[in-house]
């Protein structure tokens, strides 16, 4: 549009203007060249901010990492949660060693990407800085099986994390990428609690070709079930299918008399996997043995293998693999 037409539409525009309002103070109805001149200027603001919005979004792509698979690695398994505090990192851990456990053949492997608030030694009893292979890249630290990597063996046990998102972004990027996984059947990963950087920085790395899907636990409390749609909602937005929900400390069995109380409230996750139409994967009950194992590092799977909480688990497990198998179908 050129300078000497931008100024003549002006006047055109302030001209109607001014007619506009003598035949509203006269009781005329305005009709014609302000209907038309009104019509062009929303046409003429609606393709300007296309424009500004197409700019926009190529300048933040610039800045994206390059989606791409992860080497070796067959399944993503992201567990995550809107809060915390509700058993993610517990229930990520024992997931992976149930998967296994439920089928030797299978390899897992364990991702801690909560780089602000690293579980995943503490509850794996690791300890120690990854060796470097000869293509310089990371080896997991290992128990039980399972091969594993975090933060948190890169960092001192007390030393804060204080970074702020390119920083967070670029040590996700080295977690994922700069690590010798080996052959993987499943990744299972341990995401921070909430919907920030370290959640886009992954759904921006991983393909959804890739096979990533979410699994959200929470527990019956209404609180924490606000943010638990809250995370399923962000994976819908950025396409990752959500495989389902587990409803963590679902009720406590009383040791001496055995009577359940419901301390979070009952079936809550249930009626939010109802809402959003996704499964409820299954229930983890509130347990004295699952806090002790945890704190002990020997995850309830592994360390109480015929205990019911450790089957618990290994049912989600079981409900995960066919949950995933239906979704590549």
């Amino acid at each position: 549009m050129s300078f000497h037409y931008s100024r003549k539409f002006a006047q055109l525009c302030k001209l109607a203007s001014a007619k506009a309002a003598t035949d509203l103070r006269a009781g005329h109805r305005t009709a014609g060249p302000l209907a038309v001149v009104c019509k062009h200027e929303v046409r003429f603001k609606s393709s300007g901010e296309r424009a500004l919005q197409e700019r926009q979004k190529a300048h933040m792509a610039r800045g994206l990492p390059k989606q791409k698979p992860i080497a070796g690695v067959k399944e993503v398994i992201v567990v995550a949660s809107g809060k915390g505090g509700v058993g993610k990192s517990t229930t990520a851990v024992n997931l992976a060693l149930g998967l296994m456990t439920n089928d030797q053949s299978k390899r897992v492997g364990l991702l801690d990407a909560d780089v602000y608030g690293p579980s995943v030694p503490k509850l794996m009893n690791l300890k120690g800085n990854p060796e470097l292979t000869d293509n310089n890249l990371m080896r997991p630290l290992m128990n039980f099986g399972i091969p594993c990597m975090s933060m948190g063996f890169l960092v001192e046990d007390t030393a804060p994390i204080v970074w702020r998102g390119l920083m967070v972004m670029s040590a996700i990027e080295k977690l994922l990428r700069q690590v010798d996984w080996g052959l993987l059947d499943y990744l299972v990963v341990d995401m921070p609690p909430g919907t920030g950087d370290v959640q886009l920085s992954i759904t921006q790395n991983i393909p959804i070709a890739g096979k990533y899907r979410a699994v959200i636990v929470s527990t019956p409390q209404d609180i924490a079930l606000l943010d638990a749609r809250r995370g399923a909602e962000m994976f819908r937005k950025v396409n990752v299918p959500v495989l389902g929900l587990v409803q963590n400390m679902s009720v406590f069995q009383c040791p001496q008399c055995n009577h359940q109380t419901h301390i979070f409230g009952s079936d809550g996750a249930r009626e939010l996997a109802r809402t959003l139409e996704v499964e409820l994967l299954g229930d983890i009950p509130l347990h004295l043995n699952i806090r002790e194992t945890s704190d002990k590092g020997q995850p309830v799977v592994v360390s109480s293998p015929d205990s019911p909480e450790a089957e618990a688990y290994r049912r989600i497990a079981s409900a995960v693999v066919r949950r995933l198998a239906e979704e590549s179908r």
